[in-house]
């Protein structure tokens, strides 16, 4: 990997009152990697995702994107967020329109690409994941998996330079979290630069080229798959696998 990474950040702190959700929070992406973070409920993975799209503004510590100091007062928030696709738990579908209208919205609307050359391009990537016959439907009228899919589609019609999933599968029913899973594995394949928190350990262990095990708003140990899943070093990391690969 050479030149700077595509996310950066440095000591993130985040208060919610009293409450110290994150602790100094250091983790870089590289451009291609996906970074797969874990940890138990409540550990901070889905506050440190809100903070890199701006939902929620650090108290302490820098955030960048490829190299733009985005935590700075004078950034402009919706340009920052023009150049990052996200997925959350939840499919946050438009009900009143159709699934080409959603998937081509914030093209047409934030990016001004020409509504043919979005429609083009939405088509194009509903048939790629398996929903060329779905483009005129309305999400009511969808599995959760194809909503999920639907969502996933929309965050990477532009090309956007990080893609953030924030446990796109908890909200599925078991059946329906394979389909969504695949299209990760797609999409790492395509060369994607993928920030994902999941509850899937075995997803995790077989996609991420780095997973980061978040312990009480803190990045407590770090490292390839193979060591965090096969010789994890931290007793709170050895404690939370030794939980979850139960089930």
């Amino acid at each position: 990997m050479t030149g700077s990474p595509v996310l950066a950040l440095h000591d993130v702190h985040k208060f919610f009152g009293d409450n110290h959700v994150l602790k100094g929070v250091d983790l870089s992406v590289d451009a291609h990697e996906v970074v797969v973070l874990i940890g138990a409920s409540g550990s901070g993975k889905s506050t440190l995702m809100r903070t890199i799209n701006l939902i929620e503004r650090v108290d302490d510590g820098t955030i960048s994107l490829s190299g733009d100091d985005i935590t700075d007062v004078r950034v402009d928030v919706d340009r920052v967020r023009s150049r990052i696709g996200v997925v959350f738990q939840h499919f946050n579908l438009f009900p009143h329109m159709s699934v080409i209208d959603n998937v081509t919205l914030a093209a047409r609307q934030v990016h001004k690409i020409p509504t043919a050359d979005a429609r083009a391009r939405g088509e194009q990537l509903l048939a790629r994941f398996g929903l060329e016959d779905k483009v005129g439907a309305y999400p009511d009228q969808l599995s959760g998996g194809q909503q999920q899919r639907v969502a996933i589609v929309r965050a990477i019609l532009t090309d956007p330079e990080l893609l953030l999933l924030d446990e796109i599968t908890s909200a599925l029913d078991p059946m329906l979290v394979g389909e969504v899973l695949d299209l990760v594995r797609s999409l790492k394949e395509g060369g994607s630069t993928i920030l994902m928190a999941t509850h899937e350990m075995h997803f995790a262990r077989s996609v991420a080229d780095r997973v980061v095990f978040m312990h009480q708003g803190r990045i407590l140990e770090q490292g390839t798959p193979e060591q965090i899943f096969g010789s994890p070093q931290e007793a709170a990391t050895q404690e939370f696998l030794a939980r979850v690969m139960q089930r």
